[in-house]
């Protein structure tokens, strides 16, 4: 339990400085959901069922969430 406490006060600290890190991530990961049925067709299994769409927009929402508390 100590150890993920720390784990949450370095991550607080990095984020802090950095508020708008992860709602960037995830409207690149969006991006990238964006460009990879033109690449790999809608056949496969990331594409089909639109993973990074779906990541990025939580991760995104998170970012958002965090920064706001921070």
């Amino acid at each position: 339990m100590k150890r993920f406490s720390r784990l949450i006060d370095k991550a607080s600290d990095f984020f802090a400085h950095r508020k708008g890190l992860l709602p960037l991530i995830g409207i690149v990961l969006v991006i990238i959901n964006y460009i990879l049925p033109f690449i790999f067709g809608l056949d496969n299994l990331v594409t089909g069922s639109n993973l990074f769409l779906h990541l990025g927009v939580i991760i995104a929402i998170f970012g958002m969430m965090l920064a706001w508390a921070l």
